[in-house]
């Protein structure tokens, strides 16, 4: 089985912001897999489908960002979800935009939302994709930063970040995480 996890918060008012990223990720996956998200239990929305024969998960937790471990938990719980299945996929204040990191386990790094996932879970050992969305300008909060919107120019690039994303967890269903990671760090 494989569980991949986009985090954002849910809610018209938060579409395209730069703390939804991982929620675009989702809607592509959903869309290039076939696998609607039709299902509303657990804290969340999800699809299930099957991809080479295996089983995949597509879950947008709907807890708000801060409480996304709880979904994540639910989710891998009732389904019998392995930690090492997992991927999540979330904005990155570290990284300029459009650019993205795999990563198989780390701290928080200041994130709620991964906070959270290492709570619930119990372990800082689980697949990631962390994407960039750069820093705040000066003199900008970073909450109003990260629930704000991204430019033309950057949705542009987290449009086709959105789809580079997607293909790393497509290679996932073929290759170890760690080949995914060798061949999508840049």
């Amino acid at each position: 089985m494989k569980l991949i996890v986009g985090l954002g918060n849910p809610g018209k008012q938060y579409d395209k912001t730069r703390h939804n990223i991982g929620f675009d990720v989702i809607d592509v996956l959903s869309d290039r897999l076939n696998i609607p998200l039709n299902q509303a239990k657990l804290k969340g929305v999800f699809g299930t489908g099957y991809v080479n024969g295996e089983k995949v998960f597509l879950l947008k937790p709907l807890t708000y960002m801060n409480l996304s471990g709880e979904s994540i938990r639910a989710v891998m719980d009732y389904f019998e979800i392995n930690d090492d299945e997992l991927v999540v996929i979330y904005d990155d204040l570290d990284l300029p935009v459009g650019r993205i990191r795999l990563r198989q386990k780390g701290s928080a790094g200041g994130h709620n939302g991964i906070k959270s996932t290492i709570a619930h879970l119990g372990t800082q050992e689980f697949n990631r994709i962390r994407v960039g969305i750069d820093r705040p300008p000066s003199g900008m909060k970073v909450p109003d930063y990260v629930l704000g919107r991204f430019t033309k120019e950057e949705q542009a690039i987290m449009d086709e970040t959105a789809k580079k994303c997607a293909d790393a967890c497509e290679e996932w269903f073929k290759k170890p995480f760690l080949q995914v990671m060798n061949d999508f760090n840049q």
